[in-house]
């Protein structure tokens, strides 16, 4: 019997939550609801499903096993909670939710209700991060010195007035960061390890009419001694892919979207050449630094299945909601620590007080 799946939201990303669950054998995509019926109307014509006018109705379905967030970032609280105390096992786009008592509340009640929680994250399931970390986790770069993320993208004006909630506190919980560079702060917090502290500065210089960042320089110490830089832009024409760079006592290697443009190791293997030459050029798309609809659905797809064969078996998806906090945590300490001008400490003990966000 087949795995039904609704999805909250009929944006553009919900798109690719759709090819997913089209994609999996054993999956179907049941129900779709909007605050515009006429936009999820046109969504469930695209990809077969029913429209619905309110997520209650959507959620008494007893056929929908599975309810995917695809909603604005600021607005996953409410449909997700929803979503676990109808039974059904939840799935939300990045990031969790933007701040950590909003993800502290959707875990809450993922557990309470006995439902799986996963956050969507991609990256981590392309294969050349999975080589990345398989390199880690076999010691390869001895002791790890140095863990950087570098996302230098670029959005027009136009991407900003697309949407009131783009460029707002309130609904996007942040700008390049929330956004856009979460996606490899997630990556280099799980190659790398627990951030401990972050100094950092954060700035508005190519775009008006939004209250949040399009350049964002941070600076952390990890747990495990290294040091690291996270650099982040929407105002860097025309857009470069996403880069991550870990280097250590005995190799470094750096990542650029799916591409693995280094890979040098003091102890050399025979399989170095061979995964080299295999994993450049792999990168089939812009991978969003200039469009943010320029990128496959591959990795989505690869995080359904794990989400389903987790459903199926009653196990833990590789990224749930504790995983998924983690980058919102990091996230969350830049911006204290660029507003105090201080460096802020990891783990936050609660929701640092923004007054930025109070404006905006």
């Amino acid at each position: 019997m087949a795995i039904g799946f609704g999805i909250v939201g009929c944006g553009m990303i919900a798109k690719f939550h759709a090819k997913a669950i089209r994609d999996i054998s054993g999956a179907k995509l049941i129900g779709c609801q909007s605050r515009s019926l006429s936009k999820a109307q046109s969504f469930a014509d695209e990809f077969g499903a029913t429209a619905y006018e309110s997520l209650d109705d959507m959620l008494a379905n007893k056929d929908i096993d599975v309810v995917t967030v695809c909603t604005p970032s600021g607005a996953h609280l409410e449909p997700a909670i929803a979503a676990a105390e109808a039974g059904k096992h939840v799935i939300i786009e990045k990031p969790l939710e933007i701040t950590l008592k909003r993800c502290d509340q959707i875990i809450a009640a993922c557990e309470k209700n006995n439902v799986l929680l996963a956050t969507i994250f991609p990256s981590r399931f392309h294969k050349s991060a999975q080589l990345m970390k398989k390199a880690v986790d076999a010691g390869r770069f001895g002791r790890l010195t140095m863990g950087d993320a570098y996302v230098k993208w670029y959005r027009t004006q136009e991407y900003y007035d697309s949407g009131a909630w783009r460029g707002t506190w309130k609904l996007d919980g942040g700008g390049a960061l929330m956004n856009q560079a979460i996606h490899s702060v997630d990556l280099l917090a799980w190659l790398m390890g627990p951030a401990e502290s972050i100094t950092a500065h954060t700035t508005t210089l190519a775009h008006e009419r939004i209250a949040v960042e399009d350049v964002a320089v941070a600076t952390i110490r990890f747990e495990n001694g290294a040091l690291g830089v996270i650099e982040a832009s929407t105002a860097a024409y025309p857009g470069y892919l996403k880069r991550i760079e870990l280097h250590g006592t005995d190799g470094s290697a750096v990542l650029e979207e799916e591409d693995i443009t280094k890979w040098d190791f003091r102890k050399v293997r025979k399989s170095d050449e061979a995964l080299k030459a295999e994993m450049a050029g792999k990168t089939e798309t812009g991978g969003g630094a200039a469009d943010p609809a320029a990128i496959g659905h591959h990795g989505h797809l690869a995080q359904f299945k794990d989400f389903v064969n987790a459903v199926k078996k009653g196990t833990r998806p590789a990224i749930d909601g504790k995983e998924g906090r983690k980058a919102v945590e990091i996230i969350l300490a830049i911006y204290k620590a660029a507003e105090s001008g201080k460096t802020v400490s990891l783990p936050l003990p609660a929701d640092p007080t923004l007054k930025a966000r109070k404006k905006g």
